[in-house]
């Protein structure tokens, strides 16, 4: 399950780098087009909006995978034993929530994004935003682990909230 887990997360490291490096080459492209010839090709303009909605949202699924979420650990900092453990498993249960309602709008949202497609490209949107799905269930399934490893016992608190554990607690 280990070796799944690793293969899932570094083919979205692969699929980030692919993102980027084609995103570089389109807009860059573009930008010594528009200057040297006075043109440009206008299908990467939208291509390159629609990898930066990939972009995104996967990099927010590695990210929560690494811990490089933005948090504020002033308060989190301060708290041991169980006051940590709560503050840990209430921030889990919050992603989890988020998650969910992220997911629901999703699906309410889904006939209209399969609707509507891209001018240039003629790509459905449904195609474009599918990826906010994966980071939903991704960013979730993961939440939930955090939450069953908390209250297992396998994992602390403090690991999981990226503090060092004191010794007093």
């Amino acid at each position: 399950m280990n070796r799944l887990i690793r293969w899932y997360f570094k083919a979205l490291e692969a699929t980030l780098v692919v993102c980027l490096a084609a995103m570089c080459v389109m807009v860059f492209g573009n930008v010594v087009l528009r200057h040297v010839f006075d043109s440009g090709i206008n299908i990467s303009e939208e291509l390159s909006r629609f990898l930066f909605i990939w972009l995104t949202f996967l990099g927010a699924i590695v990210a929560m995978r690494e811990g490089g979420h933005l948090g504020m650990d002033m308060l989190v900092r301060r708290l041991s034993g169980r006051a940590l453990w709560g503050a840990v498993l209430t921030a889990q249960g919050l992603v989890l929530a988020c998650c969910a309602v992220f997911l629901w709008g999703m699906v309410r949202q889904h006939a209209l994004n399969m609707a509507n497609i891209g001018l240039i490209t003629g790509i459905s949107l449904g195609v474009v935003y599918s990826v906010a799905y994966l980071c939903a269930a991704s960013i979730g399934v993961m939440a939930a682990a955090n939450i069953v490893r908390l209250l297992t016992g396998r994992a602390t608190a403090a690991s999981l909230a990226g503090t060092q554990e004191e010794s007093a607690a």
